[in-house]
This record gives C-alpha cells, sequence and structure tokens, in this order.
C-alpha cells in the first residue's frame, strides 16, 4: 500500500522537484491512474471552476482555468514500483502533479494500464487532504462527481473506456496546488514456452475509429468526432504527442522479484536494467540509465532454470493477521521432457453431453486419441466418458497394452454427444 507519508513531505517534493528538473522542461504531466475490476465500474473519490479538455497520449494532465486558456501541467515524479512473486504482480504506480495557475481549475487524463490488471486500492492527496478511492457504479460514480464539483468538493472520477484506455477527471484543483496519486493492482503473468513475461504500458497510440462522423457528434477531448459506431470517440482519441517534442513524462521504474527458482535468462527488451541477484532466488532490478521517457511500453521476461525434474515454489504473505500460501508447480525443461520418465497412471474423463455436439466433440475424440497415442509401456490408464451417466471403459486402469490400446481407440471412435451434464459422479468413478 502507499506510504502516506512518504506523499506529504514538501521537503521531499522540493527534493524531487530539483532532482528531475533536467527531465521536466519540456514535460506535459502523464497521469497513470486506476483500472478497474469490473468494466462497468469506476472509481471515484470526494472531500471538500472549469471545462473539460484534451488529454495528452502518454497520460497526459491539461487544465483549463477561468478564462478558457488552456495549459498543461508539469509532471513532477513518477515512480513505477513492481513485487513480482511466483507468477502475479503487485504493482503501485506514484505520481506528483501539480496546477501551477492561480485559478481554480478541473483536470482530465487519459492513459493506460495492462488488460488484465485489476486495481485494488486508490490514494490521492490534492493540497493536505488525503483521499481514499471507492468503486461504484458508472452513472451513480458520474452523478457523484458532478454534484461534488457543482457544489465546490475535490472530486475524482476514473471511468474505463476500453479494456486498456482509462479516463480520469479532477475537479476544483486548487491554485498552486500539489496532486499526488498513488494506486495498485495486481495482474496475473503469462508464462508460454518455459518463459514468464510481463508488460507495463507506457504510451497511448492513435485508434482506429470506424464510421461516419455524426452531423452533431462533438470532438469534445479528443480528435475524432462521435460516430454511429462509436458514440465515444471523442473520449478515446487523445491528441498524439510527436516524439520530436523531447523527454516527455520521465518514468522510474523498480522491481522486487521473487522467482521462486534459479533463472537461465532474465532480460528487459526495450530498456537496459541493472540487476541485483539476491539471495534465495531473488533479484532486484533498476533502470540502468535513470528514469525513461514514455514513448516504448516496458517488457520483462525470464525463464525458470528448472532441469531434468518438475519443480515446486512455496510462497508465503500474512496481511491483516492472516496467512496467505502460493504453490506453484513447473514442468522440467522441453528437453529434459523427451528424454525417459517414470511410469504413471491416468484416467482421461471426457465429456460426451450433448452441448459438445458439433466441432466440439470432433476436436475432443482427436485430442483424447492423440493422449492415448503417447502412452508408453509400464504405464496405466482409463477413460471415462459423461453426460447424464458416466461410463468408464475399464473397471479399474489397465496396463498400456496392444489390446487395451485397441479396445481404447474404439471406444473412443464411438463417442457421441448427447444427454445432459452430471460430471461428479465420473470425478468420483475415477477417485475410486
Amino acid at each position: 500500500m502507499a506510504n502516506v507519508n512518504e506523499m506529504t513531505g514538501t521537503g521531499v517534493m522540493r527534493r524531487e522537484w530539483r532532482e528531475l528538473g533536467r527531465l521536466i522542461v519540456d514535460s506535459l504531466l502523464a497521469g497513470m491512474f486506476v483500472s478497474l475490476v469490473l468494466a462497468l465500474a469506476v472509481f471515484i473519490v470526494s472531500t471538500q471552476a472549469a471545462a473539460a479538455v484534451p488529454p495528452s497520449d502518454n497520460g497526459g494532465l491539461n487544465l483549463k482555468d477561468g478564462a478558457g486558456s488552456q495549459i498543461n501541467a508539469p509532471l513532477l515524479f513518477t515512480d513505477v514500483h513492481m513485487d513480482i512473486t511466483g507468477m502475479t504482480a503487485r504493482v503501485q504506480v506514484k505520481q506528483r502533479f501539480a496546477n501551477p495557475t492561480g485559478e481554480w481549475c478541473e483536470g482530465v487524463y487519459v492513459f493506460p494500464l495492462p488488460e488484465r490488471a485489476a486495481v485494488d486500492h486508490l490514494h490521492m492527496q490534492i493540497g493536505e487532504r488525503v483521499i481514499e478511492g471507492l468503486i461504484k457504479e458508472r452513472g451513480e460514480a458520474r452523478r457523484t462527481y458532478e454534484n461534488a464539483k457543482s457544489e465546490g468538493r475535490k472530486s475524482t472520477l476514473v471511468e474505463q473506456e476500453r479494456p486498456n484506455m482509462f479516463t480520469t477527471s479532477v475537479a476544483n484543483i486548487g491554485p498552486n496546488e500539489e496532486i499526488i496519486v498513488a494506486i495498485e493492482y495486481q495482474e496475473t503473468l503469462r508464462f508460454d514456452n518455459g518463459s514468464f513475461s510481463l508488460r507495463f504500458p507506457l504510451a497511448i497510440t492513435p485508434r482506429y475509429i470506424p464510421g461516419m462522423p455524426m452531423a452533431d457528434g462533438s470532438t469534445g477531448l479528443g480528435w475524432s468526432a462521435a460516430t454511429q459506431q462509436a458514440l465515444d470517440a471523442a473520449r478515446v482519441t487523445p491528441p498524439v504527442i510527436d516524439p520530436k517534442l523531447g523527454y516527455v513524462n520521465p518514468v522510474t521504474i523498480t522491481i522486487e522479484l521473487d522467482a521462486g527458482f534459479a533463472l537461465s535468462r532474465l532480460s528487459s527488451i526495450y530498456h537496459p536494467m541493472k540487476i541485483e541477484e539476491q539471495p534465495g532466488h531473488r533479484y532486484r532490478l533498476t533502470l540502468a540509465d535513470g528514469p525513461i521517457p514514455t514513448r516504448r511500453d516496458f517488457e520483462l521476461s525470464w525463464v525458470p532454470d528448472v532441469g531434468s525434474t518438475p519443480g515446486a515454489a512455496f510462497f508465503t504473505e500474512t496481511k491483516g493477521g492472516k496467512t496467505y500460501a502460493l504453490l506453484m508447480a513447473m514442468p522440467p525443461s522441453a528437453a529434459a521432457a523427451d528424454g525417459p520418465r517414470a511410469p504413471r497412471e491416468i484416467t482421461f474423463i471426457i465429456d460426451t453431453s450433448g452441448s459438445m455436439e458439433g466441432v466440439s466433440m470432433t476436436q475432443a475424440r482427436e485430442g483424447l486419441m492423440m493422449a492415448i497415442d503417447r502412452l508408453q509401456a509400464g504405464d496405466r490408464f482409463n477413460v471415462i466418458e459423461f453426460n447424464s451417466i458416466s461410463i468408464p471403459l475399464f473397471s479399474v486402469p489397465m496396463p498400456v497394452e496392444a489390446a487395451t490400446l485397441d479396445q481404447a481407440r474404439r471406444f473412443v471412435g464411438k463417442l457421441s454427444a448427447r444427454g445432459g451434464t452430471e460430471m461428479l459422479p465420473a470425478l468420483k468413478l475415477a477417485l475410486d
């Protein structure tokens, strides 16, 4: 969770301003806020002035003063901290913004987040107040935000526009006020072909907007008018920043990786990283060249060095007086899997209910045939089909022999979809 004390110290803010002064001369404000657990849910925060204006492509905050003039608020600091345990990641994004004008303003942000991220914490500090985020139904949240804004109260609304694009509105930002935002989300990592990978989006690219523009379609926040196929086009088409403008939106990234296994490879594809190996298959990674501009997504990948036998890693965490555990099992390397293996007993259970009619049934039969063909001498096996009833091929698992394999192939070849779906009896047969 975000440490509120870290976000409130004026002295800390001043030091960071001086340290990043060189980097933020040409910067626009990047606001990377909150993803939602549900597509129609929003985060909204409110405490105790200003039309929306277009955001920037990298996650920018634009302000509009009382005279209608638009200005870009400078980015003070963006820090991304990732704690990776096994195949889950907990990510904290902390940013500090400022309203450098003498007017009360409303800010509108657009920002990317991973499609599979589930946000569970939002902390926001405006001036001296620290605010906690809540999740509400989208319509209710917008009404709450508009009411708070009209009453002159500070309020924030976060809405999901696309699976990986979000818009945030911040009402009643005071003259020369600093805004501090810290969000946390969890994400399940991708595992494919023996490699784990994590991607953190840092930029939003132009969106394809299908359909003809509507005659009365307002461009609103974006460069595109609404169309009959994209009524929200104005909300998902922020202006695009030209890379020639220079070093835009600097970001720092720190990663604490608890892999659970020794690694044969650990690499960042697009950004050089400083890697510090620690005891217990742990690694600390920081950007080798310091803060980076938000021009290209960050991607990290690593390959466990499991060896010739299956491996397992056990992780625990104590939170709120309760202990949680995660057991992660890894298969042997592909090369080792091709070598000799110990005999095994396998019971194949196949769904032949009516819902499997057609292509699904054909694919299920073909997949089961392939599995039977891969059995080896010394193995034992059985096949159980289930629909409204469960029918085993053998009364008990049988040795792999020419005769039992022929029986299994004939049994599987005759399977067809019919009846209802009663899975529990088939599981009991397999376990008994």
